[in-house]
Order: structure tokens, then sequence, then C-alpha cells
């Protein structure tokens, strides 16, 4: 394990990681217009170094209801990334994605899950590809897991292994549009030797003996 410690790249980079927050929530809403084939606007995103616990609370309380997209990151960045989205705006998505061929309200149907893990593989396949083209490291994601469920739930399987990892985590809020609202969170987890591998691929000097 790297000598790196959480807390001090949390308080010496934040600014740097803040960069990447933004250039990979700002390529991830360009992949979802593409994709959805409509203009997409987005808020400035707000990015936050936060302690797990805190997550579930900043996303409307634990027992708020989410779709999350959660895949690993393998090769020179190991660790794992979520894409969360509140009911509604899965709803919405999924609706536009299928060109409202789906009854709206309801359980999930499986067709709706598809095309929202297919929202959540693209968006975040643009992430990572942004997040490889700043470093020039590989980063290589499994194929992604949908799950609906209340968003305690969802935040047990990573917060599982991220226990390995430390306590804070890189949270980017995205607001995003097109004639609705919706409100997206990219949850990067990388572990610690990721972290020091990516500000030093970055040109920011790494010393934290």
């Amino acid at each position: 394990m790297s000598d790196v410690m959480l807390q001090q790249v949390t308080d010496n980079y934040y600014d740097v990681l803040k960069e990447i927050g933004n250039i990979g929530a700002g390529n991830a809403m360009t992949a979802l217009s593409q994709m959805l084939q409509c203009k997409v606007d987005m808020k400035v995103p707000q990015v936050r170094l936060l302690e797990f616990s805190e997550v579930g609370d900043l996303m409307g309380g634990e027992e708020q209801i989410m779709a999350g997209v959660y895949l690993g990151v393998e090769g020179d960045i190991t660790g794992s990334m979520m894409f969360m989205v509140e009911e509604h705006s899965a709803r919405h998505l999924i609706q536009k994605i299928t060109m409202g061929m789906l009854p709206e309200g309801g359980e999930f149907e499986e067709m709706g899950l598809s095309a929202m893990q297919e929202v959540g593989n693209i968006i975040t396949g643009a992430y990572l590809n942004s997040l490889s083209k700043m470093t020039n490291l590989t980063v290589i994601p499994s194929p992604p897991a949908i799950t609906v469920d209340m968003a305690g739930a969802i935040l047990s399987v990573p917060a599982i292994q991220f226990g390995i990892f430390g306590d804070k985590i890189l949270l980017i809020q995205s607001q995003f549009y097109d004639e609705v609202k919706l409100d997206g969170y990219f949850i990067l987890i990388p572990d610690l030797e990721s972290y020091e591998k990516i500000l030093t691929a970055l040109g920011v000097p790494v010393d934290f003996k």
C-alpha cells in the first residue's frame, strides 16, 4: 500500500481533484447529449470531498430511492466509480431513450433498467476516458451493474470496499437540463496508490513523507 494518506491528498490537492471532477462531468454530459440527441445544459458541477457517511444525506437522505450504476476500474488506476440519479430523473432518462415506449410509474421493467444501465455506461465511460486522456494513464472499466434501491443500500456496496482505503470520497454533483432539471452524482473511488498516480501524472509533486 502506498504511503499516501487520503487526508493529505484532500488537504493539499483539492483544486486538482476538483478540476478532474469538472472536466470529467462536462465530458459525461456531452456524451449524454449525443445519446439523447438533444441539447443538455449543465450547471457548474459541485465537487466535494466528503466522508462516505455524508453522501446519503446530500442525496436527500439514505431512504431516498435512487438508480445507481456501479463499475470497477482497473489498469493504471484501480478502484470503482458510481453514477447515481434520483428515481424521477432515471424515469425521465428512460422515457427519453425509449421514446416513451415504456409505461410511466410502477416497477422498473427490464427494458427500462437496461436503458438506464446503458446511460450509466456511456457517461461514466466518458468521464473515465477524460481522466485517462488528462493523465495518460490506462483506465479499464468493468461491465456496469445497475440497481434501484434506497441510497443507503446502494452506497453500502462501495462503502465496504472503501473502508479499506480511507474515510473520504470524491463526489461530483451535476445538475443538468433538457426540458427537466435532473440531479446526477458521480462518485469516484480510486485506491490510495491511484490518487498518487493521478497527481504525479498531472505534474503535481507528491511528497507525503
